[in-house]
């Protein structure tokens, strides 16, 4: 059997997912997450050959998620389930260890599927989604994103500054910086572009 652990914030979507994998004779639901704190907690101490996550949860991210697993090394193979088709994304959960990234509108089918082989030891990525990833870079760097996550927030650069322990000039540096990396007139939309590239 192959034991897995599935994070889904959305009530309607975690059931169905459940149910869906519930059906296939070689996979076992061991618990079915609403948040990621929720699925870090289940993650230890269940030890699953595989998570599945959303990628955009309350608590953790999926992202945030794989990050964890790959640090402590654990044996636990994640596969990221998203609605957002997004390049940038699709390369940070790469970075992050993961080792299947699926779209919601893919056949159900594919999900068991990509289960199955993900445990067996391969990679799983939607292919379109792969094409574009390596297409097109993220031009920022880690500090960027974070001051553009907090901008984009409503934070002030005062409060941005007092979050990340920096001066308002190297925080507004920063900005700057990522605005003019993205062609953006100002932060907000610098964040929203960022956002749509799945940068952030």
């Amino acid at each position: 059997m192959i034991r897995v652990v599935l994070a889904e914030d959305q009530a309607m979507v975690r059931g169905a997912l459940s149910a869906l994998l519930d059906l296939e004779s070689d996979i076992e639901i061991l618990h079915a997450c609403a948040d990621g704190r929720e699925a870090w907690e289940k993650t230890q101490s269940l030890r699953p050959d595989v998570l599945v996550a959303d990628i955009e949860m309350p608590e953790l991210t999926g992202l945030e998620l794989a990050a964890r697993v790959t640090e402590r090394a654990m044996p636990t193979r994640v596969v990221i389930l998203t609605t957002f088709a997004r390049p940038g994304y699709l390369r940070r959960a790469l970075e992050a260890g993961v080792c299947g990234y699926l779209l919601k509108d893919a056949p159900a089918e594919q999900l068991a599927d990509a289960v199955r082989k993900v445990h067996g030891g391969a990679r799983v990525i939607d292919p379109q989604l792969a094409l574009e990833a390596w297409s097109e870079a993220d031009p920022l760097n880690e500090r960027e994103r974070q001051v553009l996550r907090l901008a984009g927030n409503g934070l002030s650069a005062a409060d941005i500054a007092t979050e990340l322990s920096l001066s308002q000039g190297t925080v507004r540096n920063y900005l700057s910086e990522a605005m003019g990396k993205l062609n953006a007139g100002n932060r907000i939309e610098a964040y929203r572009l960022a956002r749509q590239k799945g940068w952030l």
